[in-house]
C-alpha cells in the first residue's frame, strides 16, 4: 500500500516480508483478472475501484523494490557509474 494512503502514525512501522509482497501480487494477479472480466462485459466504470487498488499496490511494490538495495546491484551500479565517469573525463580531455 502507498505511503500516501497510511496514517502519518503508523508510517514506517510495517514490516515487509516474502509473504506480505507475495500476498500483493496475489491480490493484483485478482484485481487484473476482475478489471479484464468487467472490461469484456463493458462495466469500465466498476473496474475504476479496481484499478487505483491496483495502481496502489503497484506503486507500494516499486517503492520497496527501490528501497531494497542488493550488494551485487550495488557493485554493479558503482562499476557502470565509474565507467560513466572515466568515459566523460576522456571526452573533456579531447577538448
Amino acid at each position: 500500500m502507498s505511503i500516501v494512503f497510511v496514517p502519518k502514525k503508523l508510517r514506517g512501522k510495517a514490516t515487509v516480508n516474502q509473504e506480505t509482497i507475495q500476498r500483493l501480487l496475489d491480490e493484483n494477479d485478482q484485481l487484473i483478472r476482475c478489471i479484464t472480466e468487467y472490461m469484456q462485459k463493458g462495466r469500465a466504470v466498476e473496474c475504476v475501484q479496481y484499478q487505483q487498488i491496483l495502481h496502489r499496490n503497484i506503486v507500494y511494490l516499486a517503492t520497496i523494490a527501490d528501497a531494497t538495495v542488493f550488494p551485487e546491484d550495488r557493485q554493479i551500479y558503482t562499476e557502470h557509474t565509474h565507467k560513466e565517469y572515466l568515459m566523460k573525463a576522456k571526452l573533456q580531455q579531447r577538448f
